[in-house]
């Protein structure tokens, strides 16, 4: 299995401290963003390679960090160099796919994100389902669940229905920005690109995918921090204490 890492991004809520610094190498306690989620997947020892997909402005500082890391990391840069001309997340994820020519499983996560529970779970999750796998968490506010990817499951955790940011959530299940991909679906991202799926929010891929086969929804047994602005940044540093669970 490889892992995918989203980091693409130009984070333009973080300015000052991210216009010439990419968010996912900031710091939280004594380590990056991106080491606190490494460290974590690296435990499960299903992860023989990670794949980080920046954009050309940030693409040095992923270089040097990558350089300094006894993990095999391969930065890729997608070429943009400013946010109006990013690709889109599910484009990334397509380039990371052609660039390499990636075949096998793949862990797809958002480099800017923190969890207080280890990922390792999700992975054997994914394992027994033998299908593509979101997580999910139950979010009861409406605003919120607007402005992100909303899930309806079934009994069994398969998903019967998925929209990103809708205007009347159906449900209130959040799908956050982790996911594994089936091998058997990497060659599907392709496909939904050209079949009109949203490129910019990587649950638009996951949308369509659901309708064409079998997507499963882990349940979360933790919480998920999402830096987004200055405030969310300084509420994080004071407050993560790294995996609890």
């Amino acid at each position: 299995m490889k892992c995918v890492i989203l980091a693409a991004g130009y984070a333009t809520r973080l300015y000052p401290l991210t216009e010439n610094f990419p968010k996912p190498l900031l710091k939280v306690q004594d380590k990056t963003i991106l080491d606190w989620l490494l460290e974590d997947i690296d435990q499960s020892g299903c992860v023989d390679g990670y794949i980080v997909i920046s954009n050309h402005k940030f693409a040095k500082h992923f270089q040097e960090w990558a350089d300094g890391h006894k993990l095999p990391i391969t930065v890729l840069d997608d070429g943009t160099e400013s946010n109006e001309a990013r690709l889109g997340a599910v484009k990334d994820i397509q380039f990371a796919i052609d660039t390499l020519q990636l075949q096998e499983d793949l862990l797809v996560i958002a480099g800017d994100n923190l969890l207080n529970f280890s990922l390792v779970d999700f992975i054997e999750y994914q394992k027994k389902k033998s299908s593509t796998c979101v997580m999910r968490y139950y979010e009861p506010d409406i605003n919120k669940l607007r402005k992100t990817g909303v899930a309806e499951v079934d009994a069994e955790d398969r998903i019967i229905s998925m929209v990103e940011k809708p205007a009347e959530p159906k449900s209130h299940w959040c799908t956050p920005p982790f996911y594994i991909y089936k091998a058997s679906d990497v060659p599907l991202v392709k496909k939904g690109i050209e079949s009109g799926c949203g490129v910019d929010a990587p649950g638009s891929f996951i949308a369509w995918l659901s309708t064409q086969t079998s997507v499963y929804a882990y349940e979360m047994p933790g919480r998920r921090f999402d830096i987004g602005n200055l405030e969310s940044y300084q509420e994080v540093q004071k407050t993560y204490k790294g995996i609890e669970k």
